[in-house]
């Protein structure tokens, strides 16, 4: 469902991630606020290319009502809206992203387990369905571990790729 630049992001306002979980619904969403510097790796599978990566993200975030958005800012450029609305439960929530560029958005889930937070997403490969995952775990308030992976059977997880986004002031 995503990009490196596309949902990568995390961070706190002023507590940690369980805290902000803790409160639920969209406000936890406000992880997502903020500068971040990124990091990754990303390796050769047949999903993804070898590289390494690095960049700034800034997430510009707004709570309405009904709906939490992130305006995504990726080394100055904007690049995706991103519109979270809550789930069937506290736990899901239901994404909306926009490009910047005009091409066509996508619908998409997030899934929070405690620090772990899962946007899952899957497409075709000649026929054959392959599930995808980012995986952002919260380390303190100021860093987020995350991974990339992809799947044949939901079992055994490939990795695709890692990093790291620390919040800057």
């Amino acid at each position: 469902m995503r990009s490196r630049s596309f949902l990568c992001c995390a961070g706190l306002l002023f507590v940690s991630a369980a805290a902000a979980a803790a409160d639920g619904g969209l406000d936890r969403i406000a992880v997502y606020a903020g500068t971040w510097h990124t990091q990754a790796q990303h390796y050769a599978t047949p999903y993804s290319k070898a590289g390494t990566e690095t960049g700034v993200l800034h997430n510009d975030c707004w709570r309405g009502r009904a709906f939490y958005a992130c305006e995504q800012i990726v080394d100055g450029q904007p690049k995706t809206l991103i519109v979270f609305q809550r789930g069937k439960d506290d736990d899901h929530y239901v994404t909306h992203a926009i490009p910047a560029d005009g091409r066509a958005g996508g619908d998409g889930t997030l899934v929070v387990d405690g620090e772990r937070w899962t946007f899952p997403w899957q497409f075709s490969d000649h026929g054959k369905t392959v599930y995808a995952r980012t995986v952002n775990v919260f380390n303190g308030r100021d860093r987020i571990d995350y991974r990339q992976e992809y799947s044949l059977d939901q079992v055994h997880w490939m990795p695709m790729a890692k990093g790291v986004e620390t919040r800057q002031p």
